[in-house]
């Protein structure tokens, strides 16, 4: 039973209240904790407290490693690369550019980490290509966002390592490996999608597939996919932390792009840790603040109540997963995704435990639902960013997006229901 339903009313009622008037989430996560434990009578050194433990954290030293890396490499020519290779790959099938657009996704995710800076790098390049190719640029720009949802799956992703912050007592290289399956699949799919689409539409084909140009841009590429490798490999054979791999990562990257591919000039590295760092903050304070309103919910016992009135619904497993894919679909229309998994984690994470969830695969379901959210309005952050590139109304998009959101659905259904499609890469970690 919630100790004090006041409290939760302010609490809750503040933080939608400053959300709905504009308020950055952190902010209005942060004034929401002030008021609630001044009206409950606990010191406000309480909130300083816990928002200081929320950001002392190991694991989060990853994260500043992961933003930084994936700045060099988007913008120090690996993208360019990376399409080049997509095309040599696959442009070569019907509506060959969308398929180049998804394959280059899911390999500039496994650098980036990030769906905004895929859709941003990716999309800057692809998007007008398509465009002048004859692809319609509702299409092309909804294909650039749903694909770019692989960037948070397949690792590294520093979502990924807030989730095992707040979890604790899970593998983050676990995690990265339980991303990786569910994120091709994802590709795949909408590579048939796209394939359909293509050949009712009678987009173009691309030019016949060609073994020399392959290998030759194979060759270019693998300097800047080396940097999954370091990561992904470290983590893996347990020669480096998720911290360390990183940190290494920082360095390939800053050697390949300043040194090897020389795109930029060495003056723009002072440019990409600027982003980098207003990035960063960004995390830390939105980390920081819902350390502090976590230790609320906690206090209050909202978890324990929810999780009662969840499980009172329906005693059936399958039906409860349904109920908590519904609730972190809706939440990632009207939230940011790393508030989401800071704040609403330790409420769900007790019942996905309790009907027997395995924490690696209760995570991936998450990070994927909440990468749809990145690409649905109201709050998307990734389709404001295609929208602005393409040039394409909000509203537009979102009725362009409609029948990818239902591929995203299908494959959430399939990881949902198939556990193995997430657990068998690291069950064979644990062997």
């Amino acid at each position: 039973m919630i100790t004090d339903p006041t409290a939760v009313a302010i609490l809750l009622g503040v933080m939608f209240g400053l959300i709905f008037f504009g308020t950055p989430i952190a902010i209005a996560i942060g004034v929401a904790s002030v008021i609630t434990t001044t009206y409950i009578g606990i010191p406000l050194m309480t909130v300083a407290q816990n928002l200081v433990k929320g950001i002392n954290v190991y694991a989060l030293m990853a994260v500043p490693f992961f933003i930084l890396a994936g700045e060099i490499m988007g913008t120090g020519g690996i993208s360019r690369r990376l399409i080049e290779l997509s095309n040599a790959l696959v442009g070569w099938l019907r509506g060959g550019l969308a398929m180049v657009n998804i394959v280059a996704s899911m390999f500039f995710g496994g650098i980036s980490g990030s769906s905004a800076a895929d859709t941003s790098s990716i999309g800057s390049v692809m998007i007008p290509m398509m465009k002048d190719a004859g692809y319609d640029g509702e299409f092309s720009t909804a294909v650039t966002m749903t694909s770019s949802v692989q960037g948070i799956l397949i690792p590294p992703s520093h979502n990924m390592v807030l989730y095992a912050m707040v979890v604790g007592g899970v593998s983050i290289g676990e995690l990265f490996m339980g991303g990786l399956v569910p994120g091709v699949l994802l590709g795949v799919a909408l590579m048939i999608y796209c394939y359909i689409i293509s050949t009712i539409r009678n987009y173009p084909i691309g030019e016949k597939f060609n073994l020399r140009a392959a290998l030759k841009t194979t060759l270019s590429a693998s300097l800047g996919l080396g940097t999954v490798f370091i990561v992904v490999g470290g983590v893996i054979s347990g020669i480096f932390t998720a911290t360390e791999s990183a940190a290494i990562a920082v360095v390939y990257s800053f050697i390949v792009t300043f040194f090897i591919y020389r795109e930029v000039p060495l003056s723009e590295f002072s440019g990409m840790l600027g982003r980098s760092i207003k990035t960063l903050s960004i995390v830390m304070i939105l980390v920081g603040c819902a350390s502090a309103f976590g230790w609320l919910i906690a206090y209050l016992k909202i978890p324990a109540f929810i999780t009662s009135k969840i499980l009172a619904i329906s005693s059936n497993k399958y039906v409860l997963m349904l109920i908590i894919n519904v609730l972190l679909l809706f939440l990632g229309m009207i939230m940011d995704m790393a508030s989401i998994i800071l704040i609403v984690t330790p409420i769900l994470y007790p019942i996905a435990m309790q009907i027997g969830l395995d924490p690696v695969h209760f995570g991936v379901m998450m990070i994927l639902n909440l990468g749809v959210g990145l690409i649905t309005p109201p709050v998307g952050s990734t389709l404001f960013i295609g929208s602005a590139i393409a040039g394409i109304k909000i509203e537009k998009l979102a009725r362009a997006m409609i029948p990818f959101y239902v591929v995203m659905v299908i494959v959430l259904l399939i990881i949902t229901y198939i556990p193995e499609v997430v657990l068998f890469v690291p069950k064979l970690m644990r062997n």
